[in-house]
Formats: C-alpha cells, sequence, structure tokens
C-alpha cells in the first residue's frame, strides 16, 4: 500500500463521515427501495466488464489499450503517468488525464491526423481503471482505501482487504454509494452470498463497504438495522 494504515484509516474515516453527514441521529430510510436493485455508482457503470466509458474521465495508473484502424505498429498499452500524461509513437506526449475516453480518441486523432495520417479512427479501452478507489472500513482485518482494477464483486473486495477480524458480524455488511446525487445504502448478509442463496453484487469505485461488528459499537448500527437484508439500495 502506498500509505501508512494510520493514514488510510483516517481518510476512511473521513469518507464515512463525510458521507454520512446530515442523516442525523439516524438514517432516513425510505419504505420503498431504488428502482434498480444494484444500481452502478455516479463514477462507473459495469456489465461483466467496465462500461460506461463515455462518462468515465482517466485518471492516474490507468491503463490504456490504445489502437489506430489500419496501422497495426500503432497499437499500444500504455499506464498514465502521475501526472495524467501518456507517451505515443509518432505524437509524443499526450494528456489523457481528466478526459472521457471519446475526448481523447478525438485527441489523438486530431495529433495524428495533422502530419501523419488521413481521417485515422482511434480506439481507447480502459483495460484497468486504477484511479477508482474503495473504501473498506469497520470490521476488517485491513481497512483503508484500495485501488479497484477491473470487475471486483463485494467478497472480492472484503478479500483485499484480508477478510473479517475477529469481531466482525457477516450479517451486517452495509454498501454506500452516490447515485444520480442522492445518498444511498444497500445491507447484505455475508454468509448467504457465500451459501450461494443470494447474488454477490457488484461494487463500484467511491463505493464505502463497512462492516458491523458483533457487539453492536459501531457508529453506523443505526443505519444496519434500518435496511433490510435483500441487497437493494434504499436512500438515506
Amino acid at each position: 500500500m502506498w500509505m501508512s494504515g494510520f493514514v488510510l484509516r483516517s481518510l476512511a474515516a473521513c469518507s464515512l463521515a463525510l458521507f454520512l453527514a446530515g442523516c442525523g441521529g439516524g438514517p432516513a430510510v425510505r419504505t420503498t427501495p431504488y428502482a434498480n436493485a444494484l444500481p452502478p455508482s455516479d463514477t462507473t457503470t459495469l456489465n461483466g466488464v467496465y462500461e460506461g466509458t463515455t462518462d468515465y474521465r482517466v485518471g492516474p495508473q490507468d491503463q490504456l489499450e490504445i489502437a489506430v484502424f489500419g496501422v497495426p505498429d500503432l497499437t499500444r498499452t500504455v499506464r498514465v503517468n502521475s501526472n495524467g500524461e501518456i507517451s505515443l509513437p509518432l505524437v509524443g506526449g499526450i494528456v489523457a488525464g481528466g478526459k472521457t475516453v471519446p475526448e481523447l480518441e478525438q485527441l489523438i486523432a486530431e495529433s495524428l491526423s495533422k502530419n501523419y495520417l488521413q481521417n485515422p479512427q482511434v480506439t481507447v479501452f480502459v483495460k484497468e481503471y486504477a484511479s477508482q478507489r474503495i473504501t473498506l472500513e469497520g470490521s476488517f482485518k485491513r481497512p483503508g482505501i484500495y485501488p479497484l482494477t477491473g470487475k471486483t464483486t463485494l467478497l472480492q473486495a472484503m478479500a483485499i482487504a484480508g477478510g473479517f477480524d475477529q469481531m466482525a458480524e457477516p450479517s451486517k455488511v452495509v454498501v454506500f454509494r452516490q447515485v444520480q446525487g442522492k445518498k444511498m445504502a444497500a445491507a447484505f448478509d455475508v454468509r448467504a452470498i457465500r451459501r450461494g442463496d443470494a447474488e454477490d453484487p457488484l461494487v463500484y469505485g467511491d463505493d464505502i463497504v463497512v462492516v458491523g461488528d458483533a457487539a453492536g459499537k459501531s457508529a453506523y448500527q443505526n443505519v444496519m438495522k434500518a435496511l433490510p437484508l435483500v441487497g437493494l439500495f434504499f436512500l438515506l
């Protein structure tokens, strides 16, 4: 990990506090769940593999596969550096950070068309979404903030943090998510997922996954108690 355990825990706690800000003494959970059982977050859309790249903005450490139709020698797999830049044949350095995939495709095509190719058809595919991060908080062995580098389920995300600690309550797992600008949450019983009795949902960049403890001393126990364990996202 690139940050100390203390800093990671501090950032995770701050993220959760900001997310729950405005909830008051307890969550105002509505009786009707969100229209979709597992809506994606505002930052990423997934469907088996990463899709929704129209809205996704490239970030540092993302890995991109860039191809130019009819010119196989220009096909490259590149990593976005910490300054948001990539380097390509013929055109040199290009700022990719902060751009959507269509914007980056257009920029590369325009750079190639200036002196080298006529009407180049450029395709950009994001192979690794390293700039997407997830917060794992509560009764994990290694709570913190971790990168998502591809399709990741809830169980896989928990494994990243080393699994549960001895105080964890597997039936009290809540995923907090920002959907269409609204704070939402869904509760899951990990025991049911492991038995195959419930779906193992995908997690997304900026999700906050919280595991409660058996003693029920965590600050978000009210949220966990208010949400039914059916994997449906409710407005907070």
